[in-house]
């Protein structure tokens, strides 16, 4: 089965890896054109073009899809079938229809929950305790075609995105070769998705950083991990802007306003939240330093207590 991959960040480059261990038939790559990037502004690779160039394999970067070179491209290597994952590029109706098997995609949710470009991080971010990968046809309309598979995992109470993405990925690539396989067997399923449950999932930016602090502390600490690696959760302390990296519940009340500071000490900075309650932050990265403890960080600064 002759397999045109289409991909580009890291999510995408392990299931390209697991296709050329397992010995698919890869006989091209699409990815994203090269960024500038760094201090230099030099062109980087993505990670699955370093992937697709130490297998030797063709690499397309169009710069469109729609001009109709992507889709002569496509052509010339005459697939049988069109991998998609984390491509970031909408393809057109007719690069769909051209392979005999269609096009399939791997996504990082259980579909039709979290269509969109950041299902990993609204896992963790909504407090989901099972997240998974989906394994399905692609169609006109963004993540609604029918479903191949699906696999769960539950999520840790403290588990970041980050974390949640390596396993994810992972999982996506195990799960894209059993699809693979089944499709060219013929005994894989094809099952619609319910739209009428379809929830949609944005792009994270910096607006989404500031912790609320009337919320709950759970909803506080998914904010938190669910902000990692990028673009991390963010508190105004004494007028500067502070970055988040971990917090712990405690039992403790208090009658101060949420976003008061209830205690700062050897356990790291008690914060005032919605209905009396108070979470404690203990590691965050003041401006201009390291990434630290809030222990160690207040040996050396001094922060008001409200309470």
């Amino acid at each position: 089965m002759r397999i045109v991959f289409m991909g580009t960040p890291d999510f995408a480059a392990a299931s390209l890896k697991k296709l050329l261990e397992e010995q698919f038939e890869v006989v091209g790559v699409f990815t994203q054109p090269d960024k500038p990037k760094g201090r230099g502004m030099e062109l980087q690779f993505s990670p699955v073009k370093e992937v697709a160039l130490q297998a030797e394999l063709p690499v397309f970067q169009p710069e469109k899809m729609r001009d109709g070179t992507a889709f002569r491209q496509l052509e010339s290597l005459k697939p049988d079938i069109l991998v998609v994952v984390a491509y970031g590029r909408i393809l057109p109706d007719e690069m769909l229809a051209l392979p005999k098997y269609g096009a399939i995609n791997v996504h990082g949710s259980l579909l039709p929950k979290y269509r969109g470009a950041s299902p990993i991080q609204a896992a963790v971010l909504n407090g989901d305790t099972v997240t998974g990968v989906t394994t399905m046809y692609l169609a006109h309309d963004m993540d609604s075609g029918d479903i191949i598979y699906t696999a769960e995992t539950p999520v840790g109470e403290f588990e970041t995105s980050g974390e949640l993405f390596e396993r994810l990925m992972v999982m996506g690539a195990e799960l894209l070769t059993k699809t693979l396989r089944d499709i060219e067997a013929g005994t894989a399923p094809r099952t619609p998705q319910d739209h009428g449950k379809a929830s949609y999932v944005k792009m994270l930016d910096k607006s989404d950083c500031p912790i609320d602090w009337s919320r709950t502390p759970r909803e506080i600490v998914k904010h938190i991990y669910g902000l990692q690696p990028w673009p991390v959760a963010t508190m105004v302390l004494e007028g500067a802007v502070y970055r988040v990296f971990a917090a712990a519940y405690t039992e403790h009340r208090t009658a101060l306003a949420p976003g008061k500071v209830v205690a700062a000490g050897k356990d790291g900075l008690e914060i005032a939240c919605a209905g009396g309650e108070t979470l404690l932050i203990t590691e965050l990265q003041a401006p201009g330093k390291k990434r630290m403890k809030a222990a160690d960080f207040l040996r050396g600064h001094v922060i008001r207590v409200d309470g």
